[in-house]
């Protein structure tokens, strides 16, 4: 039975973690797979649970960090070196930047068959100065050049590692979308819809925008809240923002809300904030439209679950959103940092009930079609053997 040695960058809750843990239960009892990545950052949520809940028994690299750091990096490399010669992988699949970089270093120094990565999203924009940029590229080419294969989970992630910022040639570079165990999303609507908004105290006739992520600069939720002002001033309808998440600018971005002249608290808030919700199946079929504002994404998780769960969505136009969002059937592409654009197009599926509708009934068929989890476990069952 070949083995392989998964490794995250660290065990907080979003697509990579899904992502890993799915493919580490659906690939057995064909490969034998050990799960390792870095504790959750403070201000994140542990998601351990998913793997666990799979019947996994991940393992922590406590020195695995999301901050550069040499003392702590080579500690986690020298752990990683420790767990092959342990577990004695026919494959290494590294998944995002930290995990690439220790995990395939790692691979490579202990001669492991097969080495793959996978990129979730990348770190080439809207996250370091650009000296500092340059130096992660020169890193992922030479690590992509020693790599048996690099994943991509959207053809424009493709393009974008290929032929904007040169990291792989193209024939190197596999497309497998992700993959989610999506029915739960599609069951209890209603009863989902009015318990949320009774624990929130949200009127049941009210119309809701939701965006669910990490509270970080990257994701921009201040556009996000300029656009829920903007809404608030517009709709005829009492209208209320709900964040999902927590993180580093917490505070900052209620201060924010309140000059903006939201209310967060008493009996009629325009904007909540709920911190991190694990069951996300219980909140979003409160929401009427789901939106993401991030200067940089990969595939955003969020919005095939909001597909998933019949909710209409409005995002900027980054990353794999515009693979998640064919053809404006389910939701709307708006240009970056535009809070104008965002509302525009909220409005418009706020107000046309039979558009909410038909995006509602489209969302949900191709998220299930293309995201479902056996679907991935198959395309990466196909690459494995092929590689090996």
């Amino acid at each position: 039975m070949p083995k392989v040695l998964r490794i995250l960058n660290r065990f907080n809750l979003g697509g990579p973690v899904y992502n890993a843990s799915y493919l580490s239960a659906d690939l057995a009892p064909e490969y034998e797979t050990l799960l390792i990545g870095g504790a959750q950052e403070p201000g994140e949520l542990s998601a351990l649970y998913i793997p666990e809940g799979e019947g996994l028994s991940p393992r922590v690299i406590q020195h695995m960090k999301r901050k550069v750091s040499l003392k702590d990096d080579r500690r986690a490399y020298r752990e990683i070196r420790a767990l092959i010669r342990e577990f004695k992988p026919d494959i290494v699949h590294t998944h995002a930047s930290k995990a690439g970089a220790l995990g395939r270093s790692a691979a490579f120094r202990e001669k492991v068959p097969v080495v793959v990565h996978t990129f979730h999203g990348h770190v080439f924009h809207s996250y370091f100065h650009p000296a500092k940029t340059q130096v992660f590229k020169k890193l992922e080419r030479r690590l992509a050049n020693k790599s048996d294969r690099i994943i991509a989970i959207s053809e424009k992630q493709k393009y974008e590692l290929s032929e904007v910022h040169k990291i792989a040639d193209a024939s190197k570079i596999e497309v497998i979308p992700l993959g989610f165990d999506l029915k739960r999303f599609t069951t209890d609507y209603d009863q989902r819809r009015s318990r949320f908004r009774a624990d929130w105290n949200i009127p049941i006739e009210a119309k809701v925008v939701g965006i669910i992520g990490r509270l970080a600069p990257v994701k921009d939720h201040h556009l996000f809240i300029d656009t829920i002002a903007s809404l608030k001033d517009r709709s005829s309808e009492k209208l209320v923002g709900v964040i999902i998440g927590d993180g580093e600018l917490r505070q900052e971005l209620e201060t924010y809300s309140t000059g903006k002249g939201l209310e967060l608290k008493g009996e009629s808030p325009d904007l909540i904030f709920t911190s991190w919700i694990t069951a996300i199946e219980e909140a979003l079929p409160a929401m009427d439209v789901v939106m993401l504002t991030s200067h940089n994404e990969g595939t955003p998780v969020s919005l095939i679950e909001a597909q998933a769960a019949r909710i209409p969505v409005v995002s900027t136009d980054v990353g794999g959103v515009s693979d998640v969002l064919p053809n404006a059937e389910s939701g709307y592409v708006v240009p970056i940092r535009s809070s104008e654009a965002l509302a525009n197009a909220t409005l418009q599926i706020l107000q046309d009930h039979s558009l909410s509708e038909k995006m509602a009934k489209h969302g949900q068929l191709w998220a299930l079609e293309q995201f479902g989890r056996q679907r991935l476990a198959a395309d990466m069952r196909s690459l494995y053997q092929k590689l090996l």
